[in-house]
């Protein structure tokens, strides 16, 4: 099959979903990034899914509901280090290792997210 979108070939919405589900957890328990996030994680998670979701070419559900994603600026008042940004990229790469989702498509999925990461460090 061909696909023409991250999002198409993850599987959609049930694939966003699970991708989310499965790296919060991963993020509450790790030392660097559990300071971060507040202790109901649920509007987290669910600004992650819009987000992701219009990241890797599906629906526009991040911008439709929130305005521009404008991400550097939203985790500007957070104290992102380059620590903090390979430790989410850990928890996101452990998170995709629990998927169905093929080896090609979870390097894919981490290079996408790899630069902005490292563009939202600011300490």
């Amino acid at each position: 099959m061909s696909y023409t979108t991250i999002y198409e070939a993850a599987g959609g919405a049930p694939a966003i979903r699970e991708i989310v589900e499965r790296f919060y957890p991963k993020v509450q328990a790790h030392p660097l990034l559990a300071p971060l996030f507040p202790a109901d994680i649920r509007p987290v998670q669910e600004k992650q899914y819009e987000f992701l979701t219009q990241f890797f070419g599906g629906p526009s559900l991040y911008s439709d509901k929130h305005g521009h994603p404008m991400m550097r600026g939203r985790h500007l008042p957070f104290p992102i280090t380059t620590e903090r940004a390979e430790a989410w990229l850990d928890c996101m790469r452990r998170a995709l290792a629990e998927t169905d989702l093929t080896p090609e498509l979870q390097e894919i999925i981490l290079d996408r997210l790899s630069g902005p990461a490292h563009h939202f460090v600011n300490s």
